[in-house]
């Protein structure tokens, strides 16, 4: 085993890295009875930190 593969990560450094560099989740839900599709539910988010360079859209809002 190498140090890589050894080397634990908290979680909250991991969120941190993620949400530094953005982090994008996509996927789809079906509501289906007797094969029949009631619901679905497309999901498409981009999830990223604000900062000097990523400025807040809801700034004007205040």
């Amino acid at each position: 085993m190498t140090v890589v593969e050894h080397r634990e990560i908290a979680l909250v450094d991991l969120l941190d890295r993620l949400l530094a560099g953005g982090v994008v989740i996509t996927g789809d839900i079906t509501l289906r009875i007797a094969e029949v599709d009631l619901v679905r539910i497309d999901l498409n988010a981009l999830i990223s930190s604000v900062n000097e360079n990523v400025p807040s859209p809801f700034e004007e809002l205040r």
